[in-house]
């Protein structure tokens, strides 16, 4: 799993998404926070302030792309994160490598505010273990998948940049394994940036955009743990039918059927007899796409049509990514949840078989 997330995000958020052309550089980044306790079981763990330092290789698009015209020339690059979480005894220290797009919001001169994306893979050197860290409810693998959501602000002069940032950073296992509480932690940052490479603005090769309508099919897979600790995994199968419209180059929509299979239902209400049928989930999703090229961002949220046993909450949420091939396959990696609630991560293979272009 470990390899399959890591190969995804980083090879196409830094590699498809950058093109050629483009201005390049380093940016280093101190933070401070503090881990934020989501749950009455974790209020034990934030005993310090965290600390943390980024080192990011960067690239400012600067037009090859139709889509970079359309976000108004973003910043795409790859980030190492190096850092405590606010427990050093009983989380340790992590380390993490994560892809990342920066959308600007705000542009006027030399000043930028910018939203950040990212999405990678962090490893910690202490985990849940029942005799020698029982305590540490929030993580039980070395490996887990990480999330980064900022706000930063970039004030540039020539090749230099000054930057100060708010993020939330993100660890989970997506309940591949139990205790899986996940940590996250607001951040604040300040930053030095420096441009070694500038080229100058080129007009994209691409024709204008086309909106259209695609219908698709997706298989997912994925594995999850249920309590008790220690506990059996249960295989998760689903089936997703989309239909999905692009507007335009940076908005789109889809509304999808999913089919759920979650064997983990097996374990929930022991004394209830069920079938593979009976504990089969429906569920009517709606999601809302942030199109970079082929890769795609993915939020949205569904409720459940058919859920006999209801061992969650009738409305679940996904946030993700995906990528589209040309010759209409698709890669898909998203986690699934219940509000602040990890369900499972999924990992899907689906492809695109009908399109309607204007």
């Amino acid at each position: 799993m470990r390899k399959i997330v890591f190969s995804f995000l980083f090879f196409f958020i830094t590699n498809q998404l950058i093109g050629q052309m483009n201005d390049a550089g380093f940016e280093f980044r101190s933070k401070i926070g503090f881990l934020a306790a989501h749950r009455g079981v974790m209020a034990h763990l934030p005993q310090e302030t965290a600390k943390a330092l980024e080192f990011t290789y960067f690239i400012h698009t600067r037009g090859s792309k139709l889509w970079h015209v359309k976000y108004r020339y973003p910043t795409v690059g790859t980030t190492l994160f190096i850092g405590s979480v606010g427990n050093k005894e009983l989380l340790g220290n992590y380390v993490g490598l994560y892809g990342f797009s920066e959308l600007p919001l705000v542009k006027y001169k030399n000043y930028e505010m910018a939203f950040r994306l990212g999405c990678g893979l962090g490893y910690t050197n202490k985990i849940y273990d029942p005799i020698n860290n029982p305590k540490n409810v929030a993580v039980s693998t070395h490996f887990n998948p990480m999330m980064n959501f900022a706000v930063k602000s970039t004030y540039r002069f020539k090749n230099h940049s000054i930057v100060l940032g708010l993020d939330i950073t993100h660890f989970s296992n997506g309940s591949f394994k139990v205790p899986n509480y996940g940590i996250n932690m607001p951040y604040l940052s300040l930053g030095y940036a420096y441009v070694f490479r500038k080229a100058l603005p080129i007009e994209p090769t691409e024709m204008k955009f086309q909106k259209r309508i695609e219908l698709s099919a997706m298989g997912i897979y994925s594995m999850k743990e249920v309590m008790p600790i220690g506990g059996k995994k249960y295989p998760v199968y689903a089936i997703n039918i989309a239909a999905r419209r692009f507007f335009n180059q940076k908005a789109g929509m889809e509304v999808d059927l999913d089919i759920i299979s979650k064997q983990a239902i097996m374990a929930y209400l022991p004394y209830t007899q069920k079938t593979q049928l009976s504990i089969i989930q429906v569920g009517l999703y709606a999601a809302y796409l942030v199109p970079f090229d082929k890769f795609h961002f993915v939020f949205g949220m569904g409720t459940y049509l058919r859920d006999k046993y209801k061992p969650e909450d009738f409305l679940y949420h996904r946030i993700g990514c995906r990528y589209q091939f040309r010759n209409g396959l698709m890669a898909n990696f998203s986690l699934k949840t219940h509000f602040a609630r990890a369900d499972y991560f999924e990992f899907g293979l689906g492809y695109t078989f009908k399109t309607w272009k204007k």
